[in-house]
């Protein structure tokens, strides 16, 4: 019996020992159990056209088809929008915003957006962002959300705020500035 209380204590003691050093260690090495997060912040610009020979988006349904229009309520946008480095259509070209929306405000002033951004180009080539919120575009700025990403993003989380930055209501055609803060690993 003396033998058997022995061995219980020694096995109570060397577990307590161990989660005492497991403590310390965790304490003293951060990384090894709770990896550092990087954070990443990005400005891009999306040419959002609906008109002209470069026209990158198109009503695909609505209450009037195919001609509906984007300003009215229950239209679905499919978008492959040229991404760029700065504002103007001639700025380098570093990807493409490939997805939907749809205008889900029945007043017509309020996008839900799904979209990725896919860098073709520039220091996140082979990488993506996935965007993912609501655009009420009569907003000067609009708070979107990061909700996954690929290759250099991965496991990614984060924001946006998009402003317009030039809008031709006439033509439809679109230039939106994106300033995107995410964390990953």
């Amino acid at each position: 019996m003396a033998i058997s209380n022995l061995l219980t204590f020694t096995n109570s003691l060397l577990l307590a020992i161990l989660a005492i050093l497991a403590l310390l260690c965790s304490n003293s090495f951060p990384n090894l159990f709770k990896p550092q997060s990087n954070q990443t912040n990005i400005v891009i610009y999306v040419h959002d056209y609906f008109t002209g020979e470069d026209a990158s988006a198109i009503a695909v349904g609505g209450r009037k088809g195919l001609e509906s229009n984007v300003l009215e309520f229950g239209t679905l946008i499919v978008v492959d929008d040229p991404v760029t480095e700065g504002p103007r259509i001639e700025s380098r070209e570093i990807g493409r915003a490939q997805g939907m929306y749809i205008n889900s405000q029945s007043d017509g002033k309020g996008l839900y957006m799904v979209f990725s951004v896919i860098f073709t180009g520039g220091e996140f080539r082979g990488s993506s962002l996935e965007i993912q919120g609501s655009d009420l575009f009569t907003l000067k700025e609009r708070e979107f959300g990061v909700v996954s990403g690929t290759g250099f993003f991965r496991f990614v989380k984060g924001f946006g705020i998009m402003q317009t930055e030039n809008m031709d209501l006439v033509h439809l055609r679109a230039v939106i500035k994106l300033n995107i803060t995410v964390k990953h690993y």
